[in-house]
């Protein structure tokens, strides 16, 4: 497919698992080895070649704003849900005439990826908006820093994406990185929904499809993910 020229970067969330830190700023402020959690991000956007990022703004939504004024590449973009949280679904559903028509690519701002080559560019590679409605980035346990969990799905043979039930292990997480078409919003609900209900969806119609990550998967939910994930970053060069 085309290469992906716009992002959504999902900048909203409250963090209460980052509290104390979230109580001051939002999440994506929070710094790791000395930038924030957003220009760690946008820095990789950049570098892949995105030019315009949606951010959606609500939980210190002005003081994200202030900071992200000061940015040229990518030209910021805000969709503002400071008067109501939207939740994953409806932020992403709420800044679709943002987005443009083509596909684009998906970024949770707690996420942090370490790679030699971009997994941004392979997701672009993988990406076919004929079949797929989401294409999604996804880790092995070994290769993730500071996720605990029972992982998401099961990748079958054709890169197709089965969710966990309940009582299952899945082998993979999903690591935060995703390329949506905007399809998948056909007839969405409005107002606050989880992204997870369009996945499922997505899934029952054989258009889920997921690219395992090379490199490592920093999830950077807690304050005590932040010292493993500058290890990590250390570590890597």
């Amino acid at each position: 497919g085309a290469f992906p020229t716009t992002a959504m970067v999902l900048a909203a969330g409250i963090g209460k698992r980052m509290r104390p830190l979230t109580d001051t700023r939002p999440k994506p402020m929070v710094e790791v080895a000395g930038r924030m959690l957003i220009d760690r991000n946008l820095d990789r956007l950049a570098a892949a070649g995105v030019m315009t990022a949606v951010v959606n703004l609500h939980h210190f939504g002005n003081l994200l704003e202030a900071h992200l004024k000061t940015r040229n590449s990518p030209k910021i973009i805000f969709s503002d849900e400071r008067a109501l949280l939207l939740d994953t679904g409806g932020g992403v559903a709420n800044a679709l005439p943002r987005l443009g028509a083509a596909s684009f690519f998906l970024v949770n701002s707690d996420s942090l990826w370490l790679e030699r080559d971009s997994n941004l560019a392979r997701l672009a590679a993988g990406f076919d908006p004929a079949k797929m409605d989401a294409l999604l980035l996804l880790a092995r346990p070994e290769n993730t820093v500071g996720y605990e969990g029972k992982g998401d799905y099961f990748l079958n043979g054709g890169g197709r994406l089965r969710r966990r039930a309940a009582t299952e292990t899945a082998p993979f997480t999903y690591a935060g990185g995703a390329i949506l078409s905007p399809r998948l919003f056909d007839g969405a609900p409005t107002g606050s929904f989880p992204l997870l209900a369009l996945f499922d969806r997505a899934e029952a119609s054989g258009r889920l499809f997921g690219l395992e990550l090379l490199g490592k998967f920093l999830h950077v939910g807690t304050p005590a993910a932040i010292a493993p994930a500058e290890t990590a970053l250390r570590q890597h060069g």
